[in-house]
């Protein structure tokens, strides 16, 4: 049995059975509680939210993921100070380990608060710094999208596929609205007047890590963000390397867990998206 498959079940227990356990408990939970949460904090800045649900949520999964895997080492937003800085020294903390579990108990907060039905789960287990296993979990939808490297990745239990669209033109693309405003915002702002004449529309729709499933699936062809942290990015970066596509830093380096500037596509729109938006200075 090779590294990988060892990497992938550990006493007779699988890892993926584990993090669909955790996503599905905990985004259940999560709907439960849609427009019933008692606090709201300010994070990094005012577009960047917190409640208790989402540190109930992460307690739910670290809980869960420790029960089974007590060794393992866990990365999670909510325990993470705000702030890209923090984000990035948090990762260094515990990019070494193992094996590592990265989590976001809700990528999408600001949704869940405003009752906006856009909002995920997403837990991805890392192996010696590569992901090997990515959930999305999509409660509002019932929708489980599921990754295991080499293995392929499914929603519905069907095989996944990215789409076909060969140029920016005829390409549905999705992007944020980063909560940095120093940097990453300015960035991306000038990267969507950049990007949307040139493709056939764009979307923005709060949770980067649906956005990089429905890559995966084949509803969009292409998405970026400046500064998004690896919870955001690391179960998503899977999906779409599982159905056929293309993840990579802004300047077309191919992803891993420390990039926060990222492109992804079905691959066949990469170098055009990277193009576009270097063409505006919006990649550095």
């Amino acid at each position: 049995m090779s590294d990988q498959n060892n990497a992938t079940v550990i006493g007779g227990k699988s890892f993926t059975a584990v993090a669909i356990n955790c996503a599905s408990k905990a985004g259940e939970w999560i709907k439960t509680k849609l427009g019933n949460y008692a606090s709201l904090d300010i994070k990094y800045s005012s577009h960047d939210l917190v409640t208790e649900i989402d540190k109930g949520s992460e307690r739910l999964i670290r809980n869960l993921v420790l029960t089974h895997f007590p060794h393992h080492s866990f990365l999670g937003e909510e325990g993470v100070e705000p702030g890209p800085e923090a984000s990035t020294r948090a990762l260094e903390d515990v990019r070494e380990a193992e094996y590592l579990w990265i989590v976001d108990p809700i990528d999408g907060t600001t949704n869940f608060v405003h009752g906006f039905p856009y909002f995920c789960v997403s837990i991805a287990l890392a192996y010696n710094g590569e992901v090997i296993v990515g959930v999305v979990y999509d409660p509002m939808r019932d929708e489980l999208f599921v990754a295991e490297k080499g293995k392929g990745a499914y929603v519905h239990g069907k095989r996944m596929q990215v789409s076909k669209e060969e140029t920016l033109r005829g390409s549905l693309v999705a992007t944020g609205l980063p909560a940095e405003h120093q940097y990453a915002l300015p960035l991306n702002l000038k990267g969507i007047q950049a990007v949307a004449p040139k493709v056939r529309n764009l979307r923005i729709a709060g949770s980067a890590a649906l956005h990089l499933a429905y890559v995966a699936s084949g509803r969009l062809s292409g998405f970026w963000e400046i500064g998004l942290n690896s919870w955001d990015l690391a179960a998503g970066s899977l999906l779409i390397q599982e159905s056929g596509g293309v993840v990579s830093d802004t300047f077309g380096k191919p992803y891993e867990l420390g990039v926060r500037n990222v492109v992804a596509s079905n691959g066949l729109i990469q170098e055009e998206l990277i193009a576009a938006l270097a063409e505006a200075k919006a990649n550095e």
